[in-house]
């Protein structure tokens, strides 16, 4: 790949072809000592409204949580369940279950009781971090010895069906992580003076792998926000002196088109990356106009490839916004059963991608086949190695036989100015068998025309492709607690009428 724009340096491939990082920290808690050691006085994390702390105040706090972890009987391989909303406790938990040498299980703060306790009782969880109690505090200890094949962390990936699998991930996992973000959004190995603003939840894997640890890595500070307001947001940004900024599409089009946005002094935001969901080349250019100093970028990654996977850089990112981008420093990419449009399940390899789910042997099985990642989503790549989200293999819709990818649709119509999201599902017909039906939630201030959103899609789809069902909602999508779209509740759920052509 003549113009890949990633250094693959300090790389190699194993016996099974995988390609891993050559020269990772043994831990992440060795990753901790280092900036530590490098940086004791820097300030490490800022939680809005609450606490500031120094790496070394972080390693001390950390270790003491350590310490009443051991004192509770925690010890090395124990799971550790973390049920805290975003802020300081939140960090010190995770450390401080590093630290112990244990295995932290975030727990999204969105599940009812019921789903968080399946989380708890299917790790196995021996100590659970509960809102409003005191963080565990004793003498302060750090387990020595970790090995990069050590387990660090089960994520519980967040599915539209079914209970949730917990994503086993190595420290080498998110050593990995660590690396390809810092690599692929560009940041320098000597990253004090970035201040990195999290807004999305710290129980994700964006928030936890691609946000906290590589801003960790290299010295920065990161800066926490407890929930997410739009203009506690653009405060952030003034007063914390944010230079680094990352967060899906939609908020990025509340922060721009706010009132006060034209009076905010963004000239300092070096990077602006963004993900999780389609973005309109409007909206790119829109963030480009915004944030003229800032480098944009497109991520795109599972919970277990630890985060990143792709990336979209910024000479790509206005010409190319409907694709994922480049595979990251140590992934390869592969089709599964290409169709003859070159659209596959997509396949990812590579030392960021985990070893497997906790205790679920049939999904394993299915999912990791000789060293690949079998995602579910499908995929093309193009002759320039640029890889494009077509749908998720479920969610595909066939039309008489013709397969329609609701991505594709979902990409196409999310440029129409008058419309702020959409979602593309099948909708049952006794003689196509199924036909494409779109559900809008149109941008505020705006009542889209249903016959020029037809006129629109026309122009940028196969008459095939064109939705024959459209409705209207005033109503945000629905999602699950991961942030996904429940497209099995939207099939159920809606009112198509007659279609429209």
């Amino acid at each position: 790949m003549d113009d890949y724009p990633f250094d693959t340096s300090a790389t190699k491939r194993d016996a099974q072809g995988i390609r891993h990082y050559t020269a990772l920290p043994a831990s992440l808690t060795e990753m901790l000592r280092n900036t530590v050691e490098r940086l004791p006085d820097a300030e490490a994390a800022v939680e809005i409204g609450g606490e500031r702390l120094t790496y070394h105040q972080l390693w001390e706090r950390a270790a003491r949580v350590a310490g009443g972890l051991k004192a509770e009987g925690i010890g090395r391989g124990d799971r550790v369940a973390i049920r805290l909303t975003n802020g300081i406790d939140w960090v010190l938990a995770y450390f401080g279950t590093l630290l112990a040498g244990a295995v932290s299980v975030p727990v999204n703060t969105r599940f009812t009781d019921q789903e968080a306790d399946y989380v708890i009782n299917d790790s196995g969880a021996r100590y659970v971090f509960r809102q409003d109690h005191p963080l565990p505090e004793g003498r302060a200890t750090v387990a020595e010895g970790l090995q990069l094949s050590d387990l660090a962390s089960i994520f519980y990936t967040s599915g539209t069906t079914g209970f949730p699998k917990g994503a086993m991930l190595s420290h080498e996992n998110f050593l990995s992580n660590v690396e390809n973000a810092r690599r692929v959004v560009g940041l320098p190995e000597d990253g004090e003076g970035i201040r990195n603003l999290i807004s999305v939840p710290l129980f994700h894997v964006t928030g936890c792998n691609s946000q906290l640890l590589p801003t960790t890595r290299i010295g920065g500070t990161t800066v926490i926000m407890p929930q997410f307001e739009v203009h506690d947001f653009l405060t952030a940004v003034r007063d914390e002196r944010i230079n680094l900024l990352t967060s899906v599409p939609a908020i990025f089009w509340l922060a721009i088109n706010q009132p006060e946005f034209p009076e905010l002094d963004v000239s300092g935001v070096r990077w602006v990356t963004y993900g999780g969901a389609p973005i309109a080349p409007e909206l790119v250019r829109g963030i480009m106009q915004s944030f003229p100093n800032a480098r944009l970028g497109n991520g795109f990654g599972l919970t277990e490839t630890s985060s990143i996977a792709t990336y979209l850089p910024h000479e790509y990112a206005a010409e190319h916004a409907d694709s994922v981008g480049f595979p990251a420093p140590i992934v390869d990419l592969d089709l599964f059963e290409p169709d003859e449009d070159g659209v596959g399940e997509l396949l990812i390899r590579g030392g960021n991608v985990v070893s497997g789910y906790w205790n679920k042997p049939d999904a394993n099985a299915a999912t990791f086949v000789d060293g690949w990642l079998h995602t579910g989503d499908m995929a093309r790549i193009d002759e320039q190695g640029l890889s494009y989200i077509v749908d998720r293999k479920k969610d595909m819709i066939n039309r008489g036989g013709e397969n329609v990818y609701c991505v594709e649709v979902e990409n196409a119509l999310s440029a129409h100015p008058d419309i702020f999201e959409v979602a593309v599902v099948g909708v049952p017909d006794e003689m196509m068998g199924e036909k494409v039906g779109a559900l809008i939630v149109p941008t505020p201030g705006k009542e889209p025309d249903l016959a020029d959103v037809v006129a629109f899609a026309r122009k940028h789809l196969a008459d095939f492709k064109v939705p024959q069902y459209i409705a209207l909602s005033q109503e945000p999508l629905p999602r699950n607690p991961g942030g996904k779209v429940l497209k099995p509740r939207l099939r159920k759920g809606i009112d198509w009428g007659k279609p429209i052509r």
